[in-house]
């Protein structure tokens, strides 16, 4: 049974049946596209638990809930409950390094395999942030650099990447989760099929992350910008980055390296410790660094009109990433926030709003929860849709001035996802 008809479900349904396996395809959903779904017994709309007669295997999809009743009625039935992740890692042979975190990660992944391809290794890049892993399986690669959410990470049996990389933890998806720590736990999955042949490249500028270093059997590379208590290591010295995996110890240049913001800085140390970690050349990852461009919607550079810049960093989908966005931005900001609730904490944006923000406008079905939140950390102005926000903030916005869209919620409220609110708001900037 492949259960949930996505990206991820229709490839994996797709591998199974090319293999021999009978389906049954199932989603909550009744609007499915029929075309690309190969053949099987199609199940739309309801969860029905006698669907599963019959059935060895069921592949969840990323986004289907814990609390499926036809999950909770497979495990009941001890059917084994796997994800596209763990099915494709059965039977990719490259090393694979898996980037996981709350904020970064498909920059990382994107960086990190830039890298690998530019030292001459054919490398696949995908997962979480578009291409499913199980489409790496179609040829012969070097290497494969996949993106890894804790969604995935919850269906995993022996998933093993040679290097695992955690970037950082902060509150989100807690309508999900129960909790930060039951959301950690899910991200730490990243390393319990790691022995000591494999790398563990954790933050330890992040208290949540360096706290794991003393339970895992892989070697630790510690990133971040403060000094490393001990090596493997990378660290950022004098308009450089520094490093020491022990057998090698030099600098990586980042006179050109174009990401702006302590975040990103923090993403290239990243990638550059997984390439380490492969034994990479320093010269080669510092090439690397030279033509990255970074990737769309994340604080990405949109225009300038009168003195006053729009960035679009739609990505920004939880409080930790506005705030290293705003981190980033020049200053004064008007910022445009707000979109679908994802259960978080919003005063940890109180203190970044007090000091940068010029005005915040809020936006769609979170706006008045997060006023409430907000209120009195800076000047508030709820609007309804992105449209108005636009408007608004072109009309506030004065010479200096940068008016980002980082929105600390997703986008399911009046968009079908991030991308789509980032592109929309690109348009209605370039339209002012």
């Amino acid at each position: 049974m492949v259960l949930g008809l996505g990206i991820s479900g229709r490839a994996a349904a797709r591998f199974a049946a090319a293999r021999g396996a009978s389906l049954v395809l199932t989603d909550t959903r009744v609007d499915i596209a029929r075309d690309g779904l190969p053949q099987g017994d199609l199940h739309l709309g309801t969860e029905n638990p006698e669907s599963l007669a019959g059935v060895d295997l069921v592949i969840a999809s990323p986004g289907v809930p814990p609390t499926s009743a036809l999950l909770r009625a497979a495990r009941a039935s001890a059917i084994p409950v796997i994800g596209e992740l763990e099915l494709a890692s059965q039977f990719i042979t490259a090393p694979m390094v898996a980037i996981t975190g709350t904020n970064g990660k498909s920059t990382v992944t994107m960086l990190a395999g830039e890298i690998l391809k530019a030292a001459g290794m054919k490398t696949f890049v995908g997962g979480n942030l578009g291409t499913p892993l199980i489409e790496g399986t179609r040829g012969e690669f070097d290497a494969a650099v996949v993106e890894v959410s804790s969604y995935q990470l919850e269906t995993i049996a022996t998933f093993k990447p040679k290097v695992a990389i955690h970037l950082n933890l902060s509150e989100d998806h807690l309508d999900r989760y129960r909790d930060l720590d039951e959301y950690g736990r899910a991200k730490a999955r990243l390393f319990e099929n790691q022995d000591q042949s494999d790398w563990a490249i954790l933050n330890r500028d992040d208290p949540e992350v360096r706290k794991l270093a003393g339970n895992l059997r892989s070697r630790v590379f510690s990133f971040g910008t403060s000094l490393p208590a001990k090596n493997p290591a990378i660290w950022f010295e004098s308009g450089d980055l520094v490093f020491d995996d022990g057998p090698r110890r030099g600098r990586i240049g980042l006179d050109d390296f174009k990401l702006p913001g302590r975040h990103n800085l923090s993403n290239a140390m990243a990638a550059a410790a997984a390439a380490l970690a492969l034994d990479v050349d320093p010269l080669v990852i510092e090439r690397a660094f030279a033509h990255f461009a970074g990737l769309p919607h994340r604080t990405e550079f949109v225009c300038e009109k009168d003195g006053v810049t729009f960035i679009d960093d739609s990505k920004g989908t939880n409080v930790g990433a506005v705030i290293e966005a705003l981190a980033g931005v020049r200053g004064p900001v008007i910022l445009i926030a707000g979109g679908t609730d994802k259960g978080g904490d919003y005063a940890p944006l109180r203190a970044p709003l007090k000091e940068k923000v010029r005005l915040l406008i809020l936006i769609g079905a979170a706006r008045e929860k997060m006023r409430a939140a907000l209120e009195g950390s800076t000047t508030i102005a709820p609007l309804p849709t992105l449209s108005e926000a636009v408007k608004l903030a072109a009309s506030e916005a004065r010479r200096g001035d940068s008016v980002l869209l980082s929105p600390a919620c997703s986008s399911f409220d009046q968009f079908k996802d991030y991308a789509e609110r980032g592109r929309i708001f690109q348009e209605l900037v370039r339209a002012l």
